[in-house]
């Protein structure tokens, strides 16, 4: 069976919690990633990013490093 916590996304303003939830399917995650990034990426101070609770690996963050 599916973890139904595996894949987290979270968004921080300013470094403190704002919104968090959690996917058992990856896809799912990187679909709602992508709509956070869309609706609240340009926010001072925003960071979003998309862990593997599993291996605590973050898989993809906003904004990215350059």
């Amino acid at each position: 069976m599916d973890d139904p916590e595996r894949y987290r996304v979270a968004l921080t303003l300013d470094g403190r919690p704002a919104m968090r939830g959690w996917w058992a399917s990856e896809d799912t995650a990187r679909r709602q990633f992508s709509s956070w990034v869309g609706e609240r990426g340009s926010m001072p101070g925003v960071h979003i990013a998309l862990v593997d609770t599993t291996t605590n690996e973050t898989l993809t963050e906003w904004p990215t490093e350059t």
